[in-house]
This record gives structure tokens, C-alpha cells and sequence, in this order.
């Protein structure tokens, strides 16, 4: 896929930023000696959820230095650059490591958690770098993107569009090599981080409601439990107007007693209140 959008330029136009510059360079340096000393790092640097509940915790980390071929590479460091520099002139360079190796490590969890007895290894940066793509996408969502080079289209509309595709082929693999899975634990982690302060206020008014429901349903139960005990005194003094007090039985008596004090007591709280 091709993009471009205008008054922004991409990548090299303003000069590459040092977190994607870093990025590129740690994944092509990878690469090269991956190439160069003919080294299967697959089953030890990949992504295999079965591995890393064995405890090889490093995987989620590393299985995003690892391409499985050039053109892999080329096109999520194509894309890296393309999206992540304005990204990170706008964040800083802090804040973008942190937003990417947040959803690229994710992403692996992620992955691990749902293909947990899977020896089969996942690599490549990919997860990350669509989440780089949404995170563009929701900082500039009128933004023109070009797809393919011919089709224009919003940069939130493509962020839709990608999330579709990517949720589409993760519940139908179609039996590609592709690791949709990692492209949307990536994406959905990103758009949980990107919201986190929307998702915390919804988070606060749900507990509120169930607070003040749960307050509702007490102060009820505690209203129908004076209404019983009341109606119970009421029988109680009935019985005392036609027979007398000293007529009643003793367990009469008794519950007469704590009847009246659990009622004095609701009353001093209703009076406080």
C-alpha cells in the first residue's frame, strides 16, 4: 500500500527523527546479520507462546527485531518512517518509544496468551507499526492518504478500514503467513492507550452507577426490613391493647425489645442524615 497526505511532509521532508532512526537502523542491523551469519534466530528470538510460558520472557521483546525477508522488513520500516516521524515530533521521543514498544510487546502477549501451546514462532515489527499507522491515523484523522497511490481516503477512515480487515482475518486466517493477530493485538492496544482517559472516565462512571445501585438496592432492603419489623410492633401493641403487657410471652417481650431499639436507631441515622 502507498500513502501520502498533505502540509505534512514525510520522513526524510523535515529531516527523520531519532527514535525511528534508531528503530530502522537496530531492525536492518538485525537483519544483515541474520543474512550475513546464516543464523535461525526464529525459535529463539521469534514469538513462540508456548516458549515463553516455558520462560523465555525476552520473545516479546525480540520477536520485533525479526523479518522474515527483505521486503518484510522493507515495508513495516517504510512505514515506520512514513508515520512514525511526525508522531514522534508531536510526542517526543519518549513518549513514542514508550507508545511503541507498549503495543509492539502487546501485541506479543497478546499472542501468547491466545496461542498459548503454539511452537509455530511470530516476527516482525508488524503489530507496532500498525499501531504507529492508527495513532497517525487518530492525530490526523482528516488527513488525505493516498491508497495504493491512486485511492484517496481519510487517514480515520483507513484507520477503520485497517481495524475491519485486520478483525476479519483474525477470526478467518486465510492461511497466509501473515500474524494478524499481532497487526490487531497492536492496534487495539494502541487505541486502548491512545483513550486511556476516555476508558477511565466510562470506567468511573460504570463504578458509580453500580456504587449508587448497590445504594439503591440497600436502602430498599433495609426499608423493607423496617416495614416488617414495624408491622410486627404493630401486632405486638395490638395484642397489648386487647390482653395487656403482661399477657405476652416472654419471647414476645423480647422481640417487642429489639424491635423497638433497631427502629429508635433507624430513626437517630434518618435524623443525623
Amino acid at each position: 500500500m502507498g500513502y501520502w497526505r498533505r502540509n505534512i511532509s514525510f520522513g526524510f521532508g523535515r529531516g527523520i527523527t531519532p527514535a525511528v532512526k534508531y528503530l530502522i537502523i537496530f531492525n536492518t542491523s538485525f537483519f544483515i546479520v541474520q543474512q550475513v551469519l546464516k543464523i535461525d534466530w526464529y525459535n529463539i528470538l521469534g514469538l513462540s507462546p508456548a516458549s515463553v510460558f516455558k520462560g523465555w520472557i525476552w520473545q516479546p521483546v525480540t520477536y520485533l527485531f525479526i523479518h522474515g525477508n527483505f521486503l518484510h522488513l522493507l515495508f513495516n520500516m517504510l512505514f515506520l518512517w512514513m508515520f512514525g516521524v511526525e508522531l514522534e515530533r508531536i510526542w517526543g521521543t519518549r513518549e513514542f518509544i514508550k507508545y511503541y514498544f507498549l503495543t509492539g510487546i502487546g501485541a506479543g502477549i497478546c499472542i501468547a496468551l491466545i496461542k498459548f501451546g503454539s511452537m509455530i514462532p511470530t516476527i516482525g515489527a508488524s503489530g507496532a507499526v500498525l499501531a504507529v499507522i492508527l495513532a497517525f491515523g487518530l492525530t490526523f484523522p482528516e488527513m488525505t492518504l493516498y491508497l495504493y497511490f491512486i485511492i484517496p481516503i481519510k487517514a480515520k477512515y483507513f484507520v477503520l478500514l485497517a481495524l475491519a480487515f485486520e478483525f476479519f482475518f483474525t477470526l478467518y486466517p486465510s492461511g497466509d503467513t501473515v500474524s494478524h493477530l499481532a497487526h490487531l493485538g497492536g492496534m487495539v492496544i494502541g487505541m486502548i492507550y491512545l483513550r486511556r482517559d476516555r476508558w477511565l472516565t466510562i470506567g468511573a462512571r460504570w463504578m458509580r452507577r453500580q456504587m449508587d445501585r448497590r445504594q439503591v438496592l440497600k436502602q430498599r432492603r433495609l426499608q423493607q426490613e423496617e416495614q416488617r419489623i414495624q408491622a410486627e410492633v404493630d401486632i405486638l401493641l395490638d395484642k397489648i391493647n386487647r390482653i395487656g403487657l403482661n399477657n405476652l410471652t416472654k419471647e414476645e417481650r423480647k422481640r417487642l425489645d429489639e424491635a423497638s431499639r433497631y427502629l429508635r436507631e433507624r430513626s437517630r441515622q434518618y435524623q443525623a442524615k
